[in-house]
């Protein structure tokens, strides 16, 4: 559930493995109750050809138009300039109304919709969620063009947060048309898609402005258009026939229903007088309950907390993320205090993306022992992020506040697939989707926390500059705990080394990214699979 993009600024190896059966002491049990989405490439010869064989080409046509969606519903040239809109005379609204009063209110309507919003989109199978997405699109770029009062805008930032929370089903629909084993692959298109959108998006918008000379009102007006093209696109997409949780769970309780069925009824014609009332239903509806994968994988998140690696990594989501999407949520009215006139935020915006795209790619080739020195590379980058946030408050020039924001991004998008990794190679890909998706919760509430108390018109109400400040601290705390941390486990590390020892940081653990994980053997942690049999479950969350 991850989500890897911006708020206001348009922002988040294709080599194929055969599927390989996990063993397993019954393996008719475990393909009728672990692995429903492979029947297709389980049906024997005499069967004739799996049915992605009989029909090769819808699969890929599918993936096609819901990238050219997710393409079209990044483009929306006005969203890196809606904070320079509020405060033109154009909206007229003060600076303090839009950071105290307007913008907070983003942050709480993030974390009211966002569990809802991860419920809804497995149990209506994506789709219904992609076009409540895209009328909440249409609904604020409405308000943008007809608003003019304090609370209309405040509705247009509750709307922007459904927006927000619905990224999930974008992110976790391309799974539902293909099998495991192009997991990764479509992943990789779904994310470039997105990345060309926004990319698209906020360098069409900046020459718009600057070349074009359009007000923002025309503006607004072409993002309108936009958008309402891309909620008709939603209303095309293909309705899966499965989801990761609860259709899933229902596919195999029929499946086990069937079974029993069957065996009942060949009991039957052997002994017809052995057959009693079904008193076995409520038993059997209890057990598939209490058997259920969703109530198993919240059982099981117990055990990230005694795992080292993805516990330091899932409070590195949690606590960075948070001052990550604070500092997007407030820098543009960070940018019109410093300079008002001449806007550049589309082309900035644009050259993170591509930055932040780089960044993530150059992530994927970096290999070193992440269990000895995940801590001082963490600690490193938040420093260097603290670093950029003080430039930022205290400098007057804007094209430093416009390098400084750029590498900020780019330093945080380098931790994300590494994160990502990391905390998904040994968990199966519902409980990865599961963790992912309880970081995201828990970093929102820490967000909103952090809002109601600073920036809150109810709260301490502090200016941006004074916003970045603590935003300065925030990360410099973090840097503190890290190195502290690092210090702690380099040592422990050194020393087991000189004794001999084969201590806890001694335990074998994926030195690079995803090549390593389809292959990685790593302890189970879910569900009795092992890493090996979760390929492509790191994709799951692909963040814009």
């Amino acid at each position: 559930m991850v989500v890897d993009g911006t708020a206001k600024s348009g922002d988040r190896s294709e080599d194929e493995e055969e599927l390989k059966m996990p063993a397993s002491e019954d393996t008719e049990a475990q393909v009728d109750s672990e692995m429903p989405v492979y029947s297709s490439e389980l049906q024997l010869p005499s069967e004739g050809p799996p049915k992605e064989a009989q029909e090769p080409r819808k699969w890929k046509w599918s993936v096609i138009f819901l990238c050219f969606y997710g393409f079209m519903g990044s483009i929306k040239p006005g969203e890196p300039f809606i904070t320079p809109n509020l405060l033109s005379p154009e909206k007229n609204f003060t600076r303090e109304q839009v950071t105290n009063e307007i913008t907070p209110v983003l942050t709480y309507s993030y974390m009211a919709v966002l569990v809802p919003a991860f419920l809804l989109t497995d149990l209506l199978r994506y789709k219904p969620v992609l076009i409540i997405q895209s009328i909440s699109h249409v609904v604020i770029w409405i308000i943008l063009l007809l608003g003019t009062t304090l609370l209309q805008m405040q509705f247009m930032e509750f709307f922007y947060g459904i927006t927000m929370a619905c990224r999930v089903a974008y992110s976790s629909y391309i799974f539902s048309l293909v099998t495991p084993v192009l997991y990764q692959r479509v992943a990789g298109y779904s994310r470039t898609s997105v990345l060309l959108g926004v990319f698209t998006s906020s360098v069409l918008g900046q020459l718009c402005l600057s070349l074009g000379n359009i007000s923002y009102y025309t503006l607004s007006t072409v993002s309108l258009g936009f958008v309402i093209f891309g909620l008709l696109l939603s209303m095309c997409l293909p309705w899966p026939k499965r989801s990761l949780f609860f259709n899933r769970m229902q596919s195999q309780a029929q499946k086990e229903l069937a079974t029993v069925d069957a065996a009942e009824s060949e009991l039957d014609n052997i002994n017809p007088k052995s057959s009693g009332p079904p008193t076995a239903a409520p038993f059997c509806s209890v057990s598939h309950w209490k058997d259920s994968v969703f109530l198993q994988m919240l059982l099981e998140v117990r055990n990230i907390v005694k795992n080292p690696n993805l516990r330091l990594w899932s409070l590195w989501w949690v606590f960075n993320s948070t001052g990550y999407y604070l500092v997007l949520f407030y820098v543009h009215i960070l940018w019109n205090q410093v300079h008002s006139t001449n806007v550049y935020n589309g082309g900035v915006e644009a050259a993170s993306t591509l930055l932040s795209a780089m960044m993530s790619f150059i992530a994927g080739f970096v290999k070193i022992r992440w269990n000895v020195w995940s801590e001082l590379v963490i600690g490193i980058i938040t420093a260097l992020q603290a670093g950029l946030l003080l430039l930022m408050g205290t400098t007057g020039n804007i094209w430093v506040c416009y390098m400084t924001y750029v590498l900020f991004r780019g330093f945080y998008q380098f931790l994300v697939p590494i994160a990502t990794f990391q905390i998904a190679s040994s968990l199966t890909k519902e409980l990865c989707a599961l963790v992912f998706g309880i970081n995201t919760f828990l970093g929102t509430i820490l967000k909103s926390i952090i809002s109601l108390i600073i920036s809150d018109k109810r709260g301490l109400a502090l200016d941006v500059k004074a916003q970045f400040y603590l935003y300065f601290i925030y990360f410099t705390l973090l840097t503190v705990v890290y190195f502290v941390c690092a210090a702690v486990v380099i040592t422990r590390h050194y020393r087991n080394q000189q004794r001999g020892g084969n201590g806890p940081s001694e335990q074998p653990v994926p030195t690079e990214l995803p090549p390593v994980a389809a292959h990685s053997e790593a302890e189970p942690l879910s569900n009795s699979k092992s890493a090996k049999d979760q390929e492509g479950q790191l994709d799951i969350l692909s963040r814009c």
